[in-house]
């Protein structure tokens, strides 16, 4: 497992993997957003780039593009764990907390495949004890804990980046980010607090979330903050 996630990783998010090239000089890995691919198994199998892939399979009810049946979902995530460039792969919280995850985490774990376990918020920034007890929770399940909150105040941003520095002050290998306007400069900053991932569309036109920087901004300033 090459991506362990013990110094910053940032991705490009991408939902064709053929975009991996131009990708290569700022990012150090891909977020396949397989939820957003016409034929993603097909794409990762024939996948020939250099980076290391990070699955991802967002279901609606998390903000993502799949809107089938779940348990067909999180077996496709399954099945990419197989292809070789897959390093990780990203499960929402909730499906670890039901337990509907379980097999998925059991084959990632067995093919020495890293987890991220995610939780987001597009309403608005939860208090910073939720944001903790989530975080917390995550990496329980998981190798990253990932919390993704919607901040409308720099008080959110604040509240973001304060747990960000105590929870990997205390050990914990988090990645955190507020979502919006108010809070797209934390895609920046919280890798200064601790924050293991990033992510970032090639073209600001393909983002997958509000207030996203394109990668070759995001690597730049992040570089520059270092």
């Amino acid at each position: 497992m090459s991506m362990e996630f013990d110094s910053f990783v940032l991705t490009a998010a991408v939902a064709d993997l053929t975009e991996e090239p131009v990708a290569r000089d700022h990012a150090d890995a891909v977020e396949f957003r397989m939820d957003l691919a016409d034929e993603p198994l097909s794409a990762l199998e024939s996948y020939d780039g250099e980076l290391p892939i990070l699955a991802t399979n967002r279901p609606e009810w998390e903000g993502g593009g799949w809107d089938g049946d779940d348990a067909a979902r999180l077996e496709a995530l399954a099945e990419a764990t197989a292809v070789d460039a897959v390093d990780a792969i990203d499960v929402e919280l909730e499906s670890c907390r039901s337990g509907d995850a379980d097999g998925v985490l059991e084959t990632a774990r067995e093919r020495d495949v890293a987890v991220v376990a995610s939780a987001h918020d597009f309403e608005a920034t939860p208090d910073e004890i939720e944001m903790i007890e989530t975080l917390t929770d995550a990496c329980e399940y998981a190798d990253v804990g990932k919390i993704a909150v919607t901040a409308e105040t720099r008080a959110d941003t604040l509240a973001v980046l304060a747990v960000t520095h105590l929870l990997s002050s205390d050990g914990k290998t988090v990645a955190t980010m507020a979502m919006g306007e108010a809070g797209s400069h934390t895609r920046a900053v919280a890798p200064v607090y601790g924050s293991k991932i990033g992510y970032a569309p090639v073209d600001p036109a393909e983002a997958t979330a509000p207030g996203q920087y394109d990668l070759e901004t995001l690597s730049r300033l992040v570089s520059e903050l270092e």
